[in-house]
């Protein structure tokens, strides 16, 4: 009888949770055909407000259960929002956009590709208006395009430089009884660091400050122009970090205006005729992208545009990850489709597995045996990310492209004494050879595993620099010279050969159009991969989740040596990456 009603409590159990998982289904199809339905129309003498509250990525996604049910996306894509723009400037019904800007999170050249997309839009003669309660550095580069920048009385603007802070784990690990065994080629190859010190060596030191001060005085030098300020002030005014407060940043001439949300709105009515007991007329990013009736060319011929953007790792990757299999059949798609005139490679990466980077990087150079491939680096384009870009025909970056960092490294984690002293786990084996367990993570290496490990380092090392001084045309020893494992800054990048051309995503669509001799007009553009539909986002979102939030609250405050140790157990083979957690404030 006990067997009987254990099985009719699971049936039930397993009705009820259908039911609801079936219910929360129907809300989230509900929400996406009635947003789909909506249709936005925009009045005349509309404002377009951009919030810019969520990140900014390469492409808008959709993969979080929660953002499919409120029919939200998690992020706004960089592509629509520069689509957008671009159309706003040529609508009439638009008479200027409202830049409503905080804490931007966006990668520097992201940010440039935004910034870039303002300026273009003030040609033609529209008005950009900026308010913030308190702005970023970040933010304030952003805004600082504005005619007018209106800052809360009581508000702040950070602008006091860069900086770019590292988290170390030596200590963690000690007291998780987790031993990082490190192998690497390269002095400036400091993405193991964080495994084995507790602060930066000299060299990671080194490579960081330089190409930090190259993205900052290109900042600066940009907001000189726009504020017509001389640089050598702005300077002056950062490394003092004369601005303290609202009334400094106005004084110092950073912002125009000291004033209230109210009053940024009020001078936008002013600037349209509509009175101040009037409602000024604001278009969304999201409504306006809904309304959106761009026209699009009727040319049969394409340019193919590859998003890589995130983790390089083998086999089909996820939402978040370049994945060596998905990402080989996207480039091999683009070259056998004969509609496909010119392919460009789009790579936001720190990089990530050394196999399945050189499995991308030989699609690459099948590509450019028969059509132009063109690079477009974004925020980041590093090691790996360097590795599948440096085969393509031309390679452009912007100067704050965050690049090179050409070594390898190896991390293969010793648990023993987590298992032994902390959980009181021990382990025992047989094998059929000496080396037959060889690589494992329960017991520490030989030194002739270790010999071995390192000998392979080296070799893959000395094959990504044979490759990456084929591709650029440049003596191996020149390469090397570069290489190491040092990180560049786009600017740096070219003055050494290591890219080609400093420019957006919109030059390299131009060289890509040139090379195949295509005119504007005559071609489409074709996004790959193609992106999960929308009962796919469902499930793997749903399921993804569900599982780390077990995860987190099973784990509680161990839970942050958890995700660390994910990091290294997801490691497999050699690593292409480039130091983990670089994140420029």
């Amino acid at each position: 009888m006990r067997q009987f009603f254990k099985y009719v409590l699971a049936t039930l159990t397993g009705l009820f949770v259908f039911g609801v998982l079936g219910f929360v289904l129907l809300i989230g199809f509900v929400a996406a055909l009635a947003s789909s339905d909506t249709e936005a129309t925009v009045a005349s003498d509309s404002v377009l407000e951009l919030k810019l509250d969520k990140p900014i990525a390469e492409r808008e996604s959709r993969t979080s259960f929660g953002s499919i049910v409120s029919s939200q996306a998690d992020n706004i894509g960089l592509d629509n929002l520069k689509a957008t723009l671009r159309r706003a400037k040529n609508d009439s019904d638009i008479k200027g956009i409202f830049l409503n800007v905080e804490l931007v999170q966006a990668g520097m050249a992201s940010l440039e590709e935004v910034r870039d997309a303002l300026l273009d839009f003030k040609k033609s003669g529209k008005f950009v208006v900026a308010y913030a309660d308190a702005q970023s550095e970040k933010s304030y580069y952003l805004t600082s395009v504005a005619d007018r920048i209106y800052l809360n009385p009581q508000g702040t603007l950070e602008f006091n430089g860069l900086s770019s802070e590292t988290m170390y784990y030596k200590n963690l690990f000690e007291k998780a009884g987790i031993q990082p065994q490190i192998f690497r080629v390269g002095s400036f190859k400091s993405a193991v660091e964080p495994f084995f010190r507790e602060n930066m060596s000299d060299s990671a030191r080194l490579q960081t400050s330089s190409f930090l001060n190259s993205i900052n005085d290109f900042m600066l030098g940009h907001i000189a122009t726009a504020r017509k300020i001389a640089p050598q002030r702005l300077k002056t005014i950062s490394d003092s970090m004369l601005v303290h407060n609202a009334d400094d940043a106005k004084r110092l001439g950073l912002v125009t205006n000291l004033g209230y949300y109210d009053q940024a709105l009020d001078y936008m009515k002013g600037k349209l005729g509509v009175e101040k007991d009037e409602k000024l007329s604001l278009v969304s990013l999201t409504d306006y992208s809904k309304a959106d009736d761009e026209e699009s060319s009727s040319g049969s011929s394409r340019i193919a545009v590859i998003y890589a953007e995130g983790d390089i790792v083998t086999g089909k990757g996820g939402s978040s990850s370049i994945g060596s299999t998905r990402f080989a059949e996207a480039i091999r798609k683009a070259r056998l489709d004969d509609k496909v005139k010119a392919v460009v490679l789009r790579v936001n990466s720190p990089g990530g597995s050394s196999l399945a980077s050189d499995i991308i990087y030989r699609e690459v150079l099948l590509t450019k045996k028969v059509k132009p491939i063109i690079c477009s680096m974004s925020d980041v384009a590093a090691s790996g990310g360097y590795f599948i870009a440096m085969g393509c025909d031309t390679i452009v970056a912007h100067p704050n492209t965050i690049t090179g960092s050409i070594g390898v490294f190896g991390v293969l984690p010793n648990i023993q004494p987590l298992l032994r002293d902390k959980l009181g786990v021990t382990t025992d084996r047989v094998t059929t050879g000496k080396f037959s367990d060889f690589p494992t993570i329960t017991r520490p290496l030989t030194p002739f595993e270790q010999s071995q490990f390192q000998n392979e380092i080296n070799r893959i090392y000395a094959d990504f620099t044979t490759k990456a001084a084929a591709g650029r045309n440049m003596p191996v020893e020149r390469l090397r010279g570069y290489a190491s494992g040092r990180v560049w800054s786009g600017s740096e990048a070219k003055a050494r050969g290591l890219v080609d051309v400093l420019g957006s995503m919109d030059d390299a669509l131009r060289i890509a159009a040139r090379r195949a001799k295509l005119k504007e007009g005559d071609y489409t553009l074709q996004a790959l991969p193609r992106q999960k539909s929308f009962m796919e986002n469902i499930f793997s979102g749903l399921n993804e989740e569900v599982r780390m939030s077990l995860v987190k609250q099973e784990m509680g405050p161990l839970f942050p040596v958890y995700e660390q140790y994910k990091k290294l157990a997801e490691m497999k083979g050699a690593q292409a990456r480039m130091p983990f957690e670089l994140n420029i404030q």
